[in-house]
């Protein structure tokens, strides 16, 4: 018999619940809609994201509402939130701890943001990740792949913890590159932009209500879908969604043409294809990829992959992954993103 819960949710297993959380998952994008414009496939592929159960890398210029679009998500993922601005002297004790003087005049050391919410924190936004030292990245990359720290002396799990972290493509000065390892963490890197529709461009800039953030914020109904059963509703999704036998040999055929693009014939302009690649997308990478492609077809109200799905999230979940020899590495964002399209356009479709 079903149950309901304070979200609506009917306690029932299967594809009946998985149509209940995909109800919900829609509510979510549009009620990040309601305050955040001109960034529908940004907010589908945070969505996606949330319920494959993936840390995502955002980049964009200055400005672009990255910060915003990311807070909007937490508000309606529910949970607690936490941010941290990334700087040159910023040291991985300052996610772990802060020392203040209390009234008494004596030191004392308080839980950081990782540890004062305890096992509820499910939002951690890293802002400008690549100011931070390569000390920050390590413990980073321990915290993205275990959900869990070390400190005074014991153990701290976050079992619903996803991280966001944001690069800033503008300013290089002081700035730390992050390692392909850790890169290779996140589900996915997505690109945002600053909407080039003229009708779009002038609500931001005239509309009174654009130009508060925290008010704006504050029109997204909280906690929309709830936090701690994200986990075993996205362990469903991937049980429920199928793929054939001939999806699954194309999609291993997708993810070898990144470490093989001449056997598909693959070519680049300017590009000497065959000294292009340094190293393809890794297994974790293939299982991302697959992941994020079986939350595409469940948002789209499907139990079956199609090539579509894959397509959806291609770029996102692997163009990161792929790792260019030195003197193409400094064009990476034109190369990658001309050899994912040309990877899905010469890779035979089923």
């Amino acid at each position: 018999m079903a149950s309901d819960d304070p979200h609506g949710l009917r306690m029932l297993p299967g594809s009946e619940a998985l149509e209940d959380w995909r109800s919900l998952a829609l509510r979510l994008e549009a009620e990040v809609k309601k305050v955040i414009i001109g960034q529908d496939r940004a907010i589908r592929h945070l969505n996606i994201a949330v319920f494959a159960r993936g840390h995502v890398l955002l980049e964009g210029d200055v400005g672009v509402g990255k910060t915003t679009l990311l807070q909007s998500i937490a508000r309606a993922i529910g949970g607690a939130y936490e941010r941290i601005e990334g700087t040159i002297d910023l040291m991985p004790g300052d996610l772990v701890y802060y020392t203040y003087i209390s009234e008494d005049g004596k030191p004392r050391v308080a839980p950081g943001p990782l540890l004062k919410h305890g096992d509820s924190l499910a939002t951690f936004f890293f802002n400008e990740v690549n100011r931070a030292r390569p000390q920050m990245h390590s413990l980073l990359l321990r915290v993205m792949a275990e959900r869990s720290v070390t400190a005074f002396n014991r153990e701290y799990s976050f079992p619903h913890l996803q991280i966001f972290a944001d690069r800033n493509r503008v300013e290089k000065e002081e700035t730390f590159e992050i390692p392909s390892a850790a890169r290779d963490r996140f589900l996915m890197e997505v690109l945002i932009e600053a909407p080039d529709d003229p009708a779009l461009q002038r609500q931001l800039m005239f509309e009174p209500r654009f130009h508060h953030t925290g008010s704006l914020i504050e029109q997204i109904d909280p906690g929309v879908v709830p936090y701690a059963e994200l986990n075993s509703i996205a362990d469903l999704i991937q049980r429920h969604i199928h793929a054939t036998e001939t999806l699954q040999h194309y999609a291993l055929n997708l993810c070898r043409a990144t470490t093989h693009p001449t056997e598909f014939g693959i070519t680049i302009d300017d590009v000497n294809i065959e000294s292009l690649i340094l190293a393809g997308v890794s297994p974790r990478g293939m299982s991302m990829l697959l992941r994020a492609a079986k939350v595409t077809a469940w948002l789209q109200g499907r139990d079956m992959l199609i090539p579509e799905d894959i397509h959806e999230v291609f770029a996102e979940t692997i163009a990161h992954r792929v790792f260019f020899t030195p003197v193409y590495e400094l064009r990476r964002s034109r190369v990658a993103a001309e050899l994912m399209k040309q990877i899905l356009q010469q890779v035979p479709v089923p």
